[in-house]
């Protein structure tokens, strides 16, 4: 078969080839080496997470008359303070909050708050104002910042472990990689047509249908795979994670943290927390998925000395509203909780204030801590890029770490 007819039967001209996310990030692969050798984890609760459920503001009285049936009750909190207490469907959590390797920053969020879904999630990923509309993430704007003057080759500086990208992690000149499955990866770029247009000296069709471009895209890729493949396979966890594809996910971020492949932010993401209807025990489940996971996460990062080198930050495109609706859930509200977690935090435990449930914004939570400081304090302090290139302006940051 020819290459031509090849591309044109497996869809490669359009970007996808079995697993559509390899092709379009691994454009970008060749890009420059970062400094610094430290890990970013970032976990994504898709749907709009219900922070006064998670972390529940269980001496609040208004908390209850506002919540009067899915309110968390007293006794089924894990009191961290003498305000907010863990939804007890993430106690795996207690221990690594007691040790001192969690923060939890209440009340984020950002001026002109957008409810939908899909606009808010853009927001947070994107790093923008409300009215600002961005086609390139805040991680992918950061791979631009300390890729674009270094000619070293570093392919794998960021990975989402998913078979899609989203847009946090592309950028306008260098994207990250989706690699859910390495050997599948691997195997992948391996097939017989694959590799006979890899290894191919012969360049007569290289400039049709730009056929050079995917060319590269292919070679790109095919090494990737295997050095992803080869250097994940050196390192087999031996902690015990739960049977979730969640826990899974984070498991391969330890296997690719501990085997030393060369990466530095890590993107994973856990759906199903849009809980307008029966709220409490959805909610619940998806809770004790994170939870369980995180904790088995954290602790076998401590087991292998990991943990200083590693912060791991959760968030969701926003909260819920305060009261809630006729059908035991919530809807869509503004403000939330981002949940910290690492090894060398400078301030565990509750970082700030309980969301002030006195004083709403039509109903909703004000914010008083701007998402995009929680951002510029990770791009500062741990990834060490000055956040102004990353943010498009300068952001004065928070002290967890």
């Amino acid at each position: 078969m020819r290459r031509r007819d090849f591309i044109r039967n497996t869809a490669l001209a359009s970007g996808a080839f079995m697993i559509p996310a390899f092709l379009k990030p691994l454009e970008a692969m060749a890009m420059g080496g970062l400094t610094g050798h430290k890990n970013l984890v970032i976990i994504q609760l898709s749907g709009g997470n219900d922070g006064l459920n998670t972390i529940v503001p269980y001496r609040n009285d208004i908390y209850f008359q506002k919540r009067s049936s899915i309110a968390i009750k007293g006794t089924d909190v894990i009191p961290l303070n003498d305000m907010q207490g863990l939804n007890h469907n993430l106690s795996a959590l207690k221990e690594i909050y007691d040790q001192g390797y969690m923060s939890i920053i209440n009340s984020v969020g950002y001026p002109n708050p957008d409810r939908s879904h899909f606009r808010s999630m853009d927001i947070w990923q994107t790093a923008s104002d409300s009215n600002q509309f961005l086609t390139n993430g805040w991680i992918g704007r950061y791979l631009d910042a300390n890729c674009q003057n270094n000619k070293s080759q570093n392919p794998y500086t960021a990975i989402e472990v998913d078979d899609t990208l989203s847009l946090a992690m592309k950028g306008a000149k260098m994207k990250a990689v989706a690699v859910q499955d390495p050997y599948k990866l691997f195997q992948t770029t391996r097939e017989p047509f694959f590799k006979d247009l890899v290894h191919s000296q012969n360049s007569e069709h290289l400039n049709e249908d730009n056929l050079g471009y995917l060319y590269k895209t292919m070679i790109e890729t095919y090494s990737s795979a295997d050095y992803i493949q080869n250097t994940s396979k050196t390192y087999n966890t031996t902690a015990e994670y739960p049977t979730t594809q969640f826990a899974n996910q984070l498991k391969t971020v330890s296997k690719f943290i501990n085997s030393g492949l060369q990466t530095r932010v890590y993107y994973v993401s856990l759906s199903g927390f849009d809980t307008h209807v029966g709220q409490q025990e959805q909610q619940g489940r998806q809770l004790k998925i994170y939870g369980d996971a995180v904790a088995a996460f954290i602790k076998d990062l401590k087991q292998t000395n990991k943990l200083d080198d590693t912060l791991v930050m959760t968030f969701s495109e926003f909260g819920r509203r305060v009261e809630q609706n006729a059908s035991n859930g919530t809807d869509h509200g503004t403000a939330n909780n981002i949940m910290i977690y690492g090894g060398k935090l400078k301030k565990a435990g509750i970082y700030n204030a309980a969301p002030d449930l006195a004083t709403l914004d039509n109903g909703d939570l004000k914010y008083q801590v701007d998402f995009r400081d929680v951002y510029a304090t990770v791009l500062d302090k741990w990834l060490n890029v000055n956040n102004k290139l990353v943010l498009n302006k300068n952001f004065a940051g928070l002290q967890f770490i």
